[in-house]
């Protein structure tokens, strides 16, 4: 190999190295999808304010009344989701975490969540048509995200992955696929899709799905749980978050912020418990 060349494997050399070092395995990246649950649909109250700096969002969208731009980290102060969400499971999921993780780790959220939709919207080949059928408010939610909420996930997520290590991902959706026999098979394919968009290992990213509101807090769909426990069935490493006791408002679709909390640090709990910590 003459000199020349020498020189040029020696610098692609330094400059791959260079990206590998700047990624920290001590941030723990998590992605979130879904509908208004997910997203965040109960007011924040004082005691939601204080968050421990090691827990992260990134920002999917430009909130310039909170000062954030999107694709920049900060304090995961609610909302974590679109600028005018509440608190969601997100946001004690993360915070358990960070309360029984060593101290040296720091967890990062991406939430991409939006309210009233079917899983199809995160259909990375066939969103476009469920969108044309979509109502006027959810297409002005869904724009926020530039017209493609799957896109918009993937594209906050590799740019994720330059920071840390994604380690899971959290979903919360099926009020709008009511009595839907192939919602687990339609949230597979979202979930390989991202697998191999991000150049994951299945093996080592954990799906948890928690459950809808619900029947002892009036959830009207409370049903679907039927349906979301069989994600494990399809899925190997998918895991199913209990929604008993957590309470709901009285539209029997969305939790409380009391309910949002618990559901969130069941989450979170769930996760420690995949990582191997002791509880």
């Amino acid at each position: 190999m003459n000199t020349r060349y020498k020189l040029i494997a020696f610098t692609l050399f330094l400059f791959s190295s260079t990206l590998t070092f700047s990624q920290d395995p001590d941030f723990h990246i998590y992605l979130c999808f879904g509908q208004s649950n997910m997203g965040g649909a109960a007011r924040a109250e004082a005691q939601d304010s204080i968050v421990d700096e090691r827990f992260q969002m990134m920002s999917t969208m430009d909130c310039p009344d909170k000062g954030r731009e999107t694709g920049n980290w900060y304090t995961a102060t609610p909302p974590i989701c679109d600028c005018n969400a509440g608190i969601s499971p997100a946001d004690y999921f993360g915070r358990t975490l960070i309360e029984k993780l060593p101290s040296n780790i720091k967890v990062g959220i991406i939430n991409v969540s939006v309210g009233g939709c079917k899983i199809e919207l995160f259909d990375k080949e066939n969103y476009q048509s469920y969108v044309e059928t979509a109502p006027g408010w959810m297409l002005n939610w869904i724009k926020n995200y530039g017209g493609n909420p799957y896109g918009k996930l993937v594209e906050m997520a590799k740019l994720a992955q330059k920071d840390g290590v994604i380690k899971g991902i959290l979903m919360h959706q099926g009020e709008s696929n009511p009595n839907d026999s192939l919602w687990t098979q339609k949230v597979k394919a979202i979930y390989d899709t991202l697998m191999a968009d991000l150049n994951l290992n299945p093996q080592n990213v954990p799906l948890l799905a928690g459950e809808l509101l619900s029947a002892e807090y009036n959830g009207r769909c409370a049903g679907f749980n039927q349906f979301i426990a069989q994600l494990p069935d399809v899925i190997p490493n998918a895991h199913v978050i209990s929604s008993a006791g957590c309470p709901g408002r009285p539209d029997g679709l969305h939790f409380t912020a009391e309910g949002y909390r618990i559901l969130g640090k069941r989450y979170g709990e769930k996760m420690l418990s995949l990582l191997g910590l002791q509880l």
